[in-house]
């Protein structure tokens, strides 16, 4: 029991911290806008960007932000893939060997999605992942 008030004390919460002291009501009102037009520009060391691709050029935005080494992309190649299947071939074997080169990782989320990682990120397999083949 010491050991949690010592945490508790530590983050700021005070020795007589408990569920019945705390006063939920007085955060009800406050909540903090995000500005999601903001640039962030170079604070940000990892960026989390979505890309659509509905022709093999729309695939330049995405490659270019990958071989930087700061981006996770995510990747909706639906479009391409209701237009024309080999063109979306075309799309992922692309995909494939930039991310092999970059020694970076690839999965497919689902029929529609690609999620693409640089060299510090791995994507956790599971059965909701699956590996993307050529």
């Amino acid at each position: 029991m010491g050991f949690l008030r010592t945490i508790k004390e530590k983050l700021g919460f005070g020795p007589d911290f408990s569920a019945e002291n705390y006063d939920n009501d007085q955060y009800e009102d406050e909540y903090v806008e995000i500005d999601t037009t903001k640039d962030i520009g170079g604070k940000s060391k990892i960026i989390v960007k979505s890309f659509l691709i509905s022709s093999y050029a729309d695939l330049k935005d995405c490659l270019n932000s990958l071989r930087e080494g700061y981006t996770i992309a995510l990747v909706n190649v639906r479009p391409i893939k209701d237009k024309d299947i080999m063109e979306l071939k075309r799309v992922v074997n692309k995909l494939k060997k930039t991310c092999d080169a970059l020694d970076g990782d690839i999965a497919g989320l689902s029929e529609d999605w690609l999620i693409v990682t640089p060299t510090f990120a791995r994507i956790y397999r599971s059965n909701m992942t699956e590996d993307v083949k050529e």
